[in-house]
């Protein structure tokens, strides 16, 4: 299978890297196990968001072993990944083809840095050349919550509109601006069935869906995340199925540049 490498912006939203497609082999589309119930009552918005909070994920360390899957439209690649987090503090991701580590990035609430293998090529910096880039505000907060299956934003500073459907509590974002945000709680585990910011000015939308909800002692994380963006030159999901989840072990973050990369900027 030869080898190709696509730089698309999707990836970033998990890794901070450039998204290695290697091959053109075309898979199924993967499917969201929500396994949920009807509300049992209506609640206040703010019991709601409080509920939600109360099954936030308690950790120290969490490693997890996921298979990966990208799809821009015209070449779709499935990849393994190797996901690390220091609670508030580190997150690393490995992403390997055949066992080989194609690329890896290391993201801190104050830098990012990847590399990735193929070109040789790599990136330093903080988050705002990234959320221009993306077009959508980007933090080290975010990005742990995202993996984990916690809302994006911190819902206790926010004022919503709220509706109720057959399975979530939907909670629409009041603030008045071009960027539209919608949470969707479950309505029996309380935690983030799917979660949308949509730049409608800018033909932007990233969407972030969570299934098959599994309990972990004291902490349920969803087993399988996709991820949708959309932009003007087109769509890239990204399904990740999470396969193994430990948390609390005594874990190292290896994380160095190779000699010889050549580092980019990102405008």
């Amino acid at each position: 299978m030869q080898t190709t490498v696509i730089v698309k912006k999707g990836i970033v939203f998990l890794v901070m890297a450039s998204a290695l497609f290697l091959g053109s082999c075309k898979s199924k589309q993967a499917l969201i196990q929500n396994n949920a119930t009807a509300p049992s009552e209506e609640l206040k918005t703010n019991e709601i968001i409080g509920k939600h909070y109360d099954v936030k994920t308690d950790f120290s360390t969490i490693y997890i072993k996921s298979n990966v899957r990208f799809d821009n439209g015209s070449q779709t690649q499935n990849l393994a990944a190797e996901i690390r987090i220091k609670k508030d503090e580190q997150i690393l991701v490995s992403l390997r083809f055949l066992g080989i580590t194609m690329a890896k990035a290391s993201i801190t609430p104050d830098k990012v840095s990847y590399y990735e293998k193929v070109k040789g090529t790599y990136f330093e910096g903080d988050f705002s050349g990234l959320s221009q880039w993306l077009g959508t505000d980007l933090d080290y907060n975010k990005i742990q919550n995202m993996l984990l299956g916690e809302s994006l934003d911190d819902l206790r500073k926010g004022k919503y509109l709220q509706t109720l459907d057959a399975l979530a509590y939907q909670l629409v974002d009041k603030a008045n601006n071009t960027t539209h945000k919608t949470f969707y709680i479950d309505a029996a585990n309380f935690k983030v069935r799917k979660q949308q910011v949509i730049q409608t000015d800018k033909g932007r939308k990233i969407e972030i869906k969570y299934g098959n909800f599994t309990a972990f002692d004291k902490n349920m994380l969803p087993k399988q995340v996709h991820i949708e963006a959309i932009q003007e030159k087109g769509k890239t999901d990204i399904n990740l199925e999470y396969e193994d989840i430990n948390f609390n072990q005594s874990l190292s973050f290896p994380y160095s540049v190779p000699n010889g990369y050549k580092r980019i900027i990102i405008n």
